[in-house]
């Protein structure tokens, strides 16, 4: 397996491995280190499906169900992005991650990670269309001001599910129906601190992000919106980011712990996209007994 850096801190190329066999002990345990590292990991060239797909994403931890935009060849795991219709439905989310977010934080048990395979990406003269944008959070967090740091140090955040989901409706013209009182009852707003260390890397990166974060908790409303604006701006610095062009056959895996991502929806209705997903949550990652077996193969 070889890994090789995209820039300094965030973004690789992983090379050599077979992803239709399971991963060897050693060989995740370097993915694991990788993952950490360069936050965003691609491994070109694939020709693996749904099955591959779920099997190599379960390696990292649980993986989520989603409410819509399941793969049809039985993997329920497997969700489908694309714009692609069939009999006049879409076959899978045609709007998903078209704002900058962290997937999951929603949640009281917080994602891991994204696992997409691309089968279909829209071109227009030659050029590929959809990228996905990238911001890394570790090291925009190194780069705070160590007096905000002090002020922050324990301070948690709100994240809300619904939040993002009518943003998408308002400013997004998405055709998605807003959520039902049952779905809201299944997703109450969590709590979250707003600096998150990481489990492997045992790095801090900046946890709130534009599309769930809602406020700080025990701070007056002006002085939490003035924060969440100064990290909002300072993650998304030209410094901290990263953008992937998408080819047919591209799986990237990217950590949702030290990253924010936006999806660019620069392509037509009649330019095809079609990407599978898995979203890998981190039951696993936090266990300090997973982890600590997983690295002992690395040497």
């Amino acid at each position: 397996m070889l890994i090789t850096p995209r820039s300094a801190s965030i973004g690789a190329t992983v090379t050599q491995v077979d992803l239709y066999q399971p991963l060897s002990n050693h060989c995740f345990a370097g993915l694991l280190k990788a993952l950490a590292e360069f936050k965003v990991l691609c491994f070109p060239k694939q020709t693996i499906d749904a099955l591959e797909l779920r099997n190599f994403s379960a390696r990292f931890g649980s993986l989520q169900t989603l409410r819509s935009g399941q793969d049809k060849t039985g993997f329920p795991e497997v969700s489908v992005l694309s714009n692609v219709r069939q009999e006049g439905k879409f076959i899978g989310i045609p709007d998903a991650g078209q704002n900058w977010h962290t997937d999951m934080t929603y949640n009281r048990a917080v994602g891991y990670a994204n696992a997409l395979l691309a089968f279909q990406v829209p071109m227009r003269n030659g050029q590929p269309l959809g990228a996905t944008e990238f911001c890394d959070t570790t090291a925009a967090y190194n780069d705070l001001p160590d007096a905000l740091k002090e002020e922050l140090a324990t301070a948690t955040a709100v994240h809300d599910l619904n939040f993002y989901w009518e943003f998408m409706r308002r400013e997004k013209a998405s055709p998605r129906a807003p959520l039902s009182e049952a779905e809201r009852a299944a997703h109450p707003p969590s709590r979250h601190p707003i600096f998150l260390k990481h489990p492997v890397s045992g790095k801090y990166s900046i946890y709130v992000n534009p599309s769930f974060t809602t406020h700080i908790e025990g701070m007056p409303k002006d002085r939490s919106d003035a924060i969440l604006k100064l990290l909002f701006d300072h993650v998304l610095k030209p410094q901290y980011r990263y953008t992937h062009q998408w080819a047919v056959g591209d799986l990237l895996i990217w950590d949702h712990l030290a990253t924010w991502h936006n999806a660019i929806a620069d392509y037509g209705p009649d330019e095809a996209r079609l990407i599978k997903r898995c979203q890998i949550m981190a039951d696993k990652i936090f266990d300090p007994e997973f982890v600590k077996t997983a690295l002992s193969y690395a040497s």
